[in-house]
């Protein structure tokens, strides 16, 4: 009895080859060489004499053919020989395309010889279409000049010469561009252009104010209910108004005894201007902040400018205080030593 083989038992193994398969070499492909025949080979058949050859025997015309159907049946078919185009054969059957036919095509409906000559001209008529072209063309090019010299500027051009004052720098308002520069800080331009920007925007809503009698405004301002319709002259009579015309200017040791002399000194209108804002500046930061937001600081300013041409601010005691002390000290003018003089 033979014994059992164990695949898997490691003592015994078995070898196992993988059939390979057999190389077959390619079959040979025979490809056959392709052959032209030419005339001379084999020629083309050649018609006898008096007939007609292979390729020659065409079918007739529809007409003609139309034709001969009618001889034979006797209903009569189309003429041949003074068969027209079909355009002829609509305007024949159709008297309003007749109307409307060319010249000559009417002529030869007619039969009419042609001698040549046209009773119009196709060129006139184009001369005259291209001149109502060209006619359109100007207009619109002149209508897109004015459109353009009207459009390209919001404002009339300035008139020459240009006066002297024209320049870029001074386009806004003076004390507007001078009260901008006051409210600057850091050097941040655009912040304070928006303050101010703000600033006039609540003096134009803002109702029109109550003038105290006892503080009248600047000689030759306007009623007080045009002020909101230009905001930066509202801006301009209010500083005017407390704007002081002069600063006390203390002279140490001309006293005497090291005591210092009050002398009263004029201001420019710049200055003026610049002391006044300070004080409603300075007003205007002790005021209490309503509300939340980036604006609160020009809404101050806003309230504090209607508060002066009301007469309410605290800013005409200060300049009621510099020119009384002004007045009391207008001796100290021509003083020896404070001239130079002794």
């Amino acid at each position: 009895m033979r014994p059992k083989l164990h695949l898997f038992s490691p003592r015994q193994y078995s070898a196992v080859r993988a059939r390979v398969p057999r190389y077959q070499a390619p079959l040979p492909l025979h490809i056959a060489s392709r052959r032209y025949i030419t005339a001379d080979e084999k020629p083309l058949p050649k018609a006898e004499e008096g007939e007609a050859g292979p390729n020659e025997t065409q079918l007739p015309h529809v007409s003609e053919e139309a034709a001969a159907t009618g001889e034979i049946t006797g209903e009569g078919g189309p003429e041949i020989e003074e068969q027209g185009t079909p355009v002829q054969e609509i305007l024949d059957r159709d008297e309003e395309s007749k109307d409307k036919a060319p010249e000559v095509m009417k002529r030869g409906l007619q039969n009419k010889p042609l001698d040549g000559t046209r009773s119009f001209s196709t060129y006139a008529r184009r001369r005259a279409e291209l001149a109502v072209t060209e006619a359109r063309d100007s207009d619109i090019e002149q209508d897109v000049e004015q459109d353009v010299e009207q459009k390209g500027h919001i404002f009339d051009l300035p008139s020459l010469p240009l006066p002297s004052n024209a320049n870029i720098k001074h386009r806004f308002d003076p004390v507007v561009q001078q009260v901008t520069a006051l409210i600057m800080r850091d050097g941040k331009l655009a912040l304070a252009q928006r303050n101010m920007a703000t600033i006039l925007n609540q003096l134009r809503t803002a109702s029109p104010p109550t003038v105290n009698p006892t503080r009248p405004l600047v000689h030759g301002a306007p009623p007080a209910s045009h002020l909101p319709l230009n905001p930066a002259l509202y801006m301009t009579v209010a500083i005017d108004s407390v704007a002081p015309l002069f600063r006390i200017r203390a002279v140490k040791g001309v006293a005497g005894g090291g005591m210092a002399l009050q002398v009263p000194a004029p201001l420019s209108t710049k200055q003026r201007r610049r002391r006044a804002f300070m004080w409603i500046l300075d007003a205007a930061s002790k005021r209490r902040t309503r509300g939340s937001g980036r604006d609160g600081f020009a809404q101050k300013i806003a309230e504090e400018i209607v508060a002066v041409v009301e007469g309410r601010s605290g800013v005409w005691d200060r300049k009621g205080g510099v020119h009384k002390l002004g007045v009391s000290s207008r001796a100290n003018i021509n003083f020896k030593r404070f001239t130079g003089r002794r």
